[in-house]
């Protein structure tokens, strides 16, 4: 296994400091990340100001720093819009085979997709039935040019396990691959080692992050008391959350998985989001990861 610093920890998403992509390469290295992973979209690696020029100082710089570039991400929904005469989903095919072109440039492999965002509750045939056609579209468009579809299990549409599993069944694509993380099955109390073992032959990445549960609570007048409201998480260096990675891992080992292990700060982290924060957080991490993998 490979692992992976992904370049939203320093896009300035949640508040952090941000880095340019060239910058960001250097300060993975100069973290001892092996490899990373580009944000395909601005402040990052978008495809409207990808130029010739732009990739290969980004080429550059990677050779320069021994920083392999395993995935480029590319953000998708294919549940979005709701007016029919509108080609969202064409819009998104083509946003993937413009950062499959990227990443075949920049001698990447994978390129990593989403779902769809539920539409409403009566929808969900209908949003499933979206994301199959685009996503089996996706993969079509990424093979031609000899990258990987990942899809990430982010989005409403199959974030179950037997869902995710369901949904890869029926798109039913060679070049389509998982990019199973555990952050969702932990929060949605499945075992983690089973799903890991489940899912790791399909498996292309990991996504890690850690998080630690904040309750809530909300008061109700009439009754002097308070009710419970669904928990906040917030960021943590791997190993010091709520996430069992070792059971995690131990299933990814049983099940053969041998690919990137990424790690990722995109949400409000513990600490804040200055450079110091950021870099001790992503130190900390991979030596987490290197113990994980073993």
């Amino acid at each position: 296994m490979t692992p992976v610093l992904f370049s939203v920890s320093y896009a300035g998403l949640w508040g952090q400091d941000t880095l340019d992509v060239e910058s960001f390469i250097e300060r993975a290295a100069k973290l001892f990340y092996p490899a990373v992973e580009l944000m395909g979209k601005r402040p990052h690696l978008s495809i409207l100001d990808a130029s010739p020029e732009r990739i290969r100082r980004i080429r550059e710089r990677s050779a320069a720093n021994n920083v392999e570039i395993a995935t480029v991400a590319a953000y998708t929904d294919f549940t979005a819009g709701p007016a029919a005469e509108v080609p969202f989903g064409e819009m998104q095919v083509l946003y993937v085979r413009e950062l499959a072109r990227i990443a075949r440039r920049l001698d990447a492999h994978v390129i990593r997709v989403f779902t769809g965002y539920s539409t409403d509750d009566h929808s969900y045939v209908t949003d499933w039935k979206k994301c199959v056609a685009g996503i089996r579209e996706a993969a079509t468009v990424a093979a031609d040019q000899g990258i990987v579809l990942g899809v990430q299990n982010h989005h409403d549409t199959a974030i179950s396990t037997d869902a995710y599993v369901e949904f890869l069944d029926e798109v039913n694509h060679p070049n389509c691959k998982a990019m199973y993380d555990p952050w969702v099955p932990a929060l949605l109390g499945e075992d983690l080692y089973a799903c890991a073992k489940r899912l790791a032959p399909r498996m292309v990445q990991t996504t890690l992050a850690d998080y630690v549960r904040i309750p809530r609570w909300a008061y109700e007048p009439g009754l002097v008391n308070y009710r419970r409201l669904p928990d906040m998480v917030r960021a943590v260096p791997l190993g010091e959350g709520f996430i069992d990675l070792n059971a995690f891992f131990r299933g990814l080992k049983e099940g053969g998985f041998n690919g990137y292990v990424a790690y990722e700060m995109c949400s409000p982290l513990r600490g804040g989001g200055g450079y110091k924060n950021l870099d001790r957080t992503a130190a900390t991490s991979l030596r987490k990861m290197k113990a994980l993998i073993g």
